[in-house]
Order: structure tokens, then sequence, then C-alpha cells
């Protein structure tokens, strides 16, 4: 049985340990969405859609932020890829030349904090789109 305590947690009574999982994940998907709100929103869009135009270039010649949400890319890449890019930058991934207007977070964001995006980023992907990435983050882990 399961009791709502806040708008992000839920106390849940049960043998196993989902119960401290799944309010774990709560929070940190909520801690997620307001660092994003703060951090990322205004590139990659407030509802994770990123910039209009995507494919144009802009006049500095960089593409536009692309979408977080499920029709964009990033779960094409395992989470330590993920990780690596909010903390470093696309630039220490990228090939030489590229440029992006994303700044490296790692100066800015605590790890639990670059997780708690990550969390709340793939909170938004349906089932299907998470099942594949969870597969893939966990062959690249191997």
């Amino acid at each position: 049985m399961c009791t709502r305590r806040s708008s992000v947690a839920f106390s849940c009574h049960g043998a196993d340990g989902r119960t401290a999982m799944y309010n774990n994940f709560v929070v940190k998907v909520a801690q997620g969405k307001a660092v994003y709100a703060e951090r990322c929103a205004s590139r990659h869009g407030a509802r994770l859609e990123g910039q209009p135009d995507r494919q144009t270039r802009k006049r500095n010649g960089r593409l536009p932020a692309p979408p977080r949400d499920a029709s964009g890319h990033t779960w094409h890449r395992p989470d330590t890829d993920l990780f690596k890019i909010t903390k470093q930058g696309v630039a220490a991934f990228a090939p030489p030349g590229y440029e992006s207007d994303m700044p490296a977070f790692g100066g800015v964001l605590s790890d639990a904090e670059s997780w708690a995006v990550l969390a709340y980023i793939k909170s938004s992907w349906p089932g299907k789109i998470r099942r594949r990435h969870a597969a893939l983050s966990e062959s690249a882990r191997k």
C-alpha cells in the first residue's frame, strides 16, 4: 500500500526493496527537473524539445541545441557518455574543429546534480526507449 507524502515522494509498505528505490528515483527526477529548468531549459527547451530549426546552422556556424526528449538522439548514448558530456562539454567528444554552444558543467553542477538532470531527461522517454537505453548503458559498462 502506498501513501502520498508530498508532491514527489510516496511511502509504500512492502517486503521488497523497490519502495526505497522508487522514492529515491522520484526525488532525483524532481531535483533534476529543477536543475534542468535553471541551467538547461533556456537552450534545450522547457519541455526538452530543443531549439527550432535544429538542422539549420546559426550565424556563428553552430547548430541549435537538440531536443532531449524521445525525438532527439540523447538516448543513443550510454549513461557514462551522457555524464561525461555534461561534465566536460560537447567539444571534448566531438571531432577536431567542431564547435558547440553547450558549455562544460563540471565546475557548475555537482556529480549528483548532473545525474539528477539525466534522470529527469530519461523520465520523459517512453518505456520502450528507456529499456533500450538501459540495455545500451549496461552493455557499455561491461
